[in-house]
């Protein structure tokens, strides 16, 4: 695999890093602010609205702007936003500067999926995606437990400033490794009409429902592994490992077979995720069978992003860069809303638990919307959805 890939997942390291870490310092910055957990739960919610949003805006525009240089000014945007994070006096300067952030997320991904799939054979398309992808399941193995403990030792600001840290060498990451390929101009009006692709909605809308039921219940992890499960506070960062190390896993193997089989591995991801957050119900209160169901969340859950962000790739063939932004959009779209849905049954009395019996519910939602994209594949295809440009002249 080309070394640029290394580049995008250091990238990729470093904003899986701030998404996911701010699940374990919830119960330090509710204290630090004197809100409570429900509310402090809008820093998870505000990042997802601002990736979902800000990815096809940041897109669209920098079409006009060549795709390594965007990427080094999306790093340069998430080092602002980070920092602001870090030193916001109040909470909700704080959640400015997690949105801040968040307008790169989506971007970076998009963009960054686009260029992964570019620097390899049409057949290796899943598997450079989910290497890049990788520096975002690894975020979850060494950044986000790190972090978590860095914000209970040092306090959660000393947790983002290392974090606006870690944007400035994946910048650094970016300028060195990555090539500035010749490319056609995208064209956002063709860019936009591939949105309008039955397949591209459907699949956005199994992103949105689907990994949204992993944020249901990792969203609340923190109080739930201790308030539900008995672990002691410390413990909430090798159980963050521990999800992190799923979401390797599932991300490789998805990455793997969604080349060779995509919908099949997509079936089978998504039935078993809303089957093991199902039980995470009754798991949650015992400490081995809670750990061992946090991993298999992490593993099903990001199973599904290879496969799901493939399939964008293949029906917008002709335009993927704003497509492939609005469905990383689409990821943090379901976080949102999981995230709310999550703190709305909490809210309501029913227990730390029952934001799992929600994701289980979405993810089944997926499921079923996955079983009618299947059925359209076989219905025979007039035309191209998304008509393709005018072929380039030869580079080489």
């Amino acid at each position: 695999m080309p070394l640029a890939l290394l580049a995008l997942a250091i990238g990729a390291f470093g904003i899986g890093t701030t998404e996911f870490v701010v699940m374990g310092l919830l119960p330090d910055i509710a204290g630090t602010f004197g809100t409570s957990i429900p509310t402090a739960g809008l820093l998870v919610t505000g990042y997802a609205l601002g990736v979902a949003a800000g990815g096809p805006v940041m897109t669209a525009l920098g079409t006009r702007i060549p795709r390594k240089r965007m990427l080094m000014l999306l790093m340069a945007l998430f080092v602002v936003g980070n920092a602001l994070t870090a030193l916001a006096p109040t909470f909700g300067l704080t959640v400015v500067g997690r949105i801040v952030a968040s307008l790169t997320h989506g971007a970076f991904f998009g963009i960054g999926s686009v260029v992964a799939a570019d620097l390899v054979a049409p057949q290796r398309r899943a598997a450079a995606i989910s290497l890049m992808f990788a520096g975002l399941t690894v975020a979850n193995v060494v950044g986000a437990p790190f972090g978590t403990l860095v914000g209970q030792h040092l306090g959660w600001r000393v947790t983002f400033l290392v974090v606006a840290g870690l944007g400035i060498l994946g910048l650094a990451g970016v300028a060195a490794l990555v090539p500035d390929l010749p490319a056609s101009p995208v064209r956002l009006r063709h860019e936009l009409r591939a949105l309008r692709n039955v397949q591209i909605l459907l699949a956005m809308a199994m992103t949105i429902l689907g990994f949204g039921g992993v944020f249901t219940a990792i969203t609340y992890i923190a109080p739930m592994m201790t308030r539900v499960a008995g672990y002691a506070p410390a413990s909430v960062t090798w159980l963050l490992v521990l999800f992190g190390l799923g979401m390797v896993a599932g991300n490789l193997v998805g990455g793997r077979f969604a080349d060779r089989a995509l919908m099949p591995m997509l079936f089978a991801a998504l039935g078993g995720l809303a089957l093991v957050l199902a039980l995470f119900t009754v798991t949650a209160h015992g400490k081995v069978t809670a750990a061992v169901t946090l991993f298999l969340i992490g593993a099903l859950g990001f199973a599904t992003v290879p496969p799901l962000q493939k399939r964008v790739l293949d029906h917008a063939s002709g335009a993927p860069t704003l497509a492939s932004a609005a469905n990383i959009g689409a990821f943090n779209l379901g976080n949102a809303l999981a995230a709310w849905l999550g703190g709305a049954v909490i809210a309501a009395g029913h227990g730390y638990t029952a934001p799992n019996w929600v994701g289980a519910a979405m993810t089944t939602s997926a499921l079923l919307l996955a079983v009618v994209s299947a059925l359209l594949d076989r219905r025979p295809r007039r035309t191209s959805a998304v008509p393709a440009p005018a072929p380039a002249p030869a580079l080489r």
